[in-house]
C-alpha cells in the first residue's frame, strides 16, 4: 500500500467533541492536509497500538470537522477502539458547505476516489492505522460517495457501510469487483426516498433530469457484483429498531446486508454499533 508524506504538522490536542488524541494526531480543529484536500481524525483512548478505523464521509453542506459534532456516533466508534477519520468535500460555488463529485456522469474538479485513497494512506502513515481494518462509510451524499468508490475501486477499504444514500440514476450496470457492504436506510426517508426522487426536472421522463437512485435497484447491482445469485436472503433478523436482510452465499470475501429502520433521513441511534457488529462478524 502506497503511503503519502503528510504536508501539515499535527499537534497534541483534545478535540472540540472531547475526544483525546495522541501527540502525533490531528483533531477536529487541527487539519491534516493531503495534496487535494484535508481531513480530521480522532483516535481511541484505549485502543490497540494499530487501531482499526471508520472513515466517515459527511452529507451535502457538511465538513470533516462537522462530523465530530455527532458526539454519540463518534463515541460509539472510539469506545470500541476505532479511530474516526472525517475528510472534507469541496465547497461548490455559492455554498457554505462541502459536497462530493460522486456520479461518473457529473464529476468535476477533483478525483474523489484518488482523494479518499490519499486520506487513507496518510492516516495509515501518520497515525499508524491498521491498513486491513478500515471501513468506509458515509451519510446521504456521503453514502452515495461510499457506494461509488466501492464500485470503482473495491479493494480500497475492507468494507463499505453507506447510510441514507447509494447509487443515483442512471444506475451503474456493473462494478469493478465484489465487496462487503452494509446499506442502512430509513423507511420514511423523504430526502433520499428508497425509490429516489427527481431533483432537477418536472419528472423522471425529462431529458437532463437529475434523479436519485432506487435503493432496491442498487441492491440488485450489488447482488450481481457480489455473485449473490440466490436472490432470497440467507438471513432475516430484527435487532433493536433495525430490520435486516443478509446475503452471505456470495463470492469469496463478499457479502451484502440491508438494514431498514422506522425513521427518516437521519443517522439513527444504534447505527454505529450495528455497523461495527456487522464488520467484526465478517
Amino acid at each position: 500500500m502506497k503511503n503519502l508524506t503528510a504536508v501539515a504538522a499535527c499537534a497534541a490536542f483534545t478535540g472540540a467533541a472531547g475526544f483525546a488524541t495522541t501527540a502525533a494526531a490531528c483533531s477536529a480543529q487541527t487539519l491534516c492536509e493531503v495534496a487535494t484536500g484535508e481531513y480530521v481524525i480522532t483516535l481511541p483512548d484505549n485502543g490497540p497500538e494499530q487501531p482499526p478505523a471508520v472513515m466517515f464521509i459527511h452529507g451535502f453542506g457538511g465538513s470533516g470537522p462537522g462530523v465530530f459534532r455527532n458526539t454519540g456516533m463518534v463515541r460509539a466508534f472510539t469506545d470500541r477502539g476505532y479511530a474516526v477519520i472525517a475528510p472534507s468535500g469541496l465547497i461548490p460555488e455559492g455554498r457554505n458547505g462541502g459536497s462530493w463529485a460522486f456520479h461518473p456522469d457529473r464529476r468535476g474538479g477533483r478525483d474523489e476516489v484518488a482523494f479518499l485513497t490519499s486520506v487513507r494512506d496518510d492516516a495509515i502513515a501518520r497515525h499508524d492505522i491498521d491498513p486491513d481494518r478500515i471501513i468506509l462509510s458515509g451519510f446521504s451524499i456521503g453514502g452515495s460517495m461510499t457506494a461509488y468508490l466501492a464500485c470503482a475501486a473495491p479493494d480500497t477499504f475492507a468494507a463499505y457501510a453507506p447510510l441514507g444514500g447509494n447509487f443515483w440514476r442512471p444506475h451503474p450496470t456493473e462494478c469493478a469487483g465484489p465487496v462487503h457492504m452494509l446499506h442502512t436506510h430509513g423507511w420514511t426517508d423523504g430526502t433520499v426516498p428508497l425509490e429516489g426522487r427527481v431533483l432537477r426536472g418536472a419528472d423522471s421522463r425529462d431529458v437532463g433530469a437529475v434523479i436519485q437512485g432506487d435503493v432496491f435497484h442498487a441492491l440488485s447491482v450489488w447482488r450481481e457484483t457480489n455473485a449473490c445469485y440466490q436472490l432470497k436472503p440467507d438471513r432475516y433478523a430484527t435487532e433493536g429498531a433495525f430490520m435486516i436482510r443478509t446475503w452471505t452465499d456470495c463470492a469469496p470475501d463478499a457479502s451484502l446486508e440491508f438494514a431498514l429502520f422506522p425513521g427518516g433521513h437521519i443517522i439513527p441511534q444504534g447505527w454505529a454499533n450495528l455497523t461495527l457488529d456487522w464488520f467484526e462478524a465478517l
